[in-house]
């Protein structure tokens, strides 16, 4: 009996999408979790992907139009979906495509639109392929593939980009025809540390005092720490990490990606996933940077200050987001994109993955040919940081 063809949606706002059944594609309870792996994204929840639209920070004219899809099953639930937007340029994916656009465009094609597939402004791994368990989830995933083909013809889009992708999800695309990248982040991995000076004793004696001197000096203009989460969280601290957020994103980018809007929601809708750490001085607050709690992980997004303090950066992104994830028992920190100098700060190297579908044959036989290389520079870079590490060698 020929099985019943599979009804693929095009959902234009997460609005339209019911979010109860979007987690459960999204983050599904498992009955046997894979350690080390998230058990809850908070990027892919619907909360946090709501409050970009709702917000304004994507759709309109930002250049992210959304066109997330969407199957049912055959009990009318939500069976699998995509977060996937339609790209009239590259800024704020975090794997970087210009190249790539601008040879095309010379070559007399258009670039764009492209469908992008991905959680807007957040370098971190995760699911892209939203499919519920079940016995149906390999026909779900393919469908979703055919989905995604389907609306780069529909829309005349130059290619399909799936970002920061698990490994397993990698590999699997690749059997199917997609051009694979690699990239590398820093991350901190709790090796069962009871506090932070049992990570610091795990350093090497140089890297050590350097840590507990950065700390120091971090809070020698009496600056002091608070860590806020949860319902904890008020408009008045959004008000001061909206400033600190407007300064360096201002001046990194030109133009802030999210807005003031945007705070409120995910402070209204997930608060309990937010960790704020703020740092005061003479009363008031002079720098911030905000977290997202998974299950697995401590993810650091955005930082931002009004007053330059030595270290204040390390202490308030790196050591504290240490001391947060040991304390909860999390398995890592993510740091986001870049940033040599944390490795010497004990946030080792971590390779990042993502898959592309160009449809012109001609520019995706050079940027084949260029991923090669690419992947090749990438994994003799993550060696050599590996080498330089901070951490005690054996013997030591």
């Amino acid at each position: 009996m020929p099985k019943p063809e599979i009804a693929i949606r095009i959902a234009p706002a997460l609005a339209d999408v019911d979010p109860a059944q979007w987690d459960a594609c999204a983050n599904p309870a498992l009955d046997e979790p894979t350690p080390g792996v998230e058990t809850h994204n908070p990027f892919l929840s619907h909360a946090f992907l709501q409050a970009l639209e709702a917000s304004g920070s994507v759709g309109g004219r930002t250049g992210w139009s959304p066109a997330h899809l969407t199957i049912d099953g055959p009990d009318g639930q939500l069976a699998a979906a995509v977060p996937a937007y339609l790209k009239s340029h590259s800024q704020g994916e975090y794997v970087f495509d210009y190249g790539w656009a601008d040879a095309f465009q010379r070559a007399g094609g258009d670039y764009y639109p492209k469908v992008q597939v991905s959680v807007p402004f957040t370098p971190v791994t995760g699911r892209r392929l939203l499919v519920r368990p079940g016995e149906a989830a390999p026909q779900m995933r393919a469908a979703l593939l055919a989905g995604l083909e389907a609306l780069r013809d529909k829309t005349d889009a130059s290619s399909v980009h799936l970002t920061f992708l698990p490994r397993d999800e990698w590999e699997r695309l690749g059997t199917e025809g997609y051009l694979q990248r690699t990239d590398q982040q820093f991350h901190f991995r709790n090796e069962g540390y009871g506090s932070f000076d049992d990570f610091l004793t795990a350093l090497a004696s140089r890297k050590r005092k350097m840590i507990r001197r950065e700390r120091k000096d971090a809070l020698a203009n009496d600056i002091t720490i608070e860590c806020v989460t949860g319902r904890d969280i008020t408009e008045a601290h959004w008000d001061a990490f909206w400033h600190f957020y407007m300064d360096t994103g201002s001046r990194k980018w030109g133009r802030p990606y999210l807005n003031r809007k945007f705070f409120s929601l995910i402070g209204e809708t997930m608060p309990d996933r937010i960790l704020l750490v703020m740092a005061k001085r003479a009363g008031r607050y002079v720098a911030g940077a905000i977290n997202f709690i998974g299950d697995v992980a401590l993810y650091g997004r955005n930082w931002g200050c009004v007053e330059e303090h030595p270290f204040l950066h390390f202490e308030v992104c790196y050591y504290q987001a240490i001391e947060f994830a040991i304390g909860r028992k999390l398995a890592r920190v993510e740091a986001g994109a870049q940033g040599e100098h944390k490795l010497a700060r004990g946030y080792g190297p971590v390779e990042t993955y993502s898959a592309h579908r160009i449809a012109d044959r001609r520019l995706a036989r050079a940027v084949a040919d260029y991923l090669e290389q690419e992947r090749r520079h990438v994994a003799e870079a993550i060696e050599v940081y590996g080498e330089h590490t901070p951490f005690r060698h054996v013997g030591d």
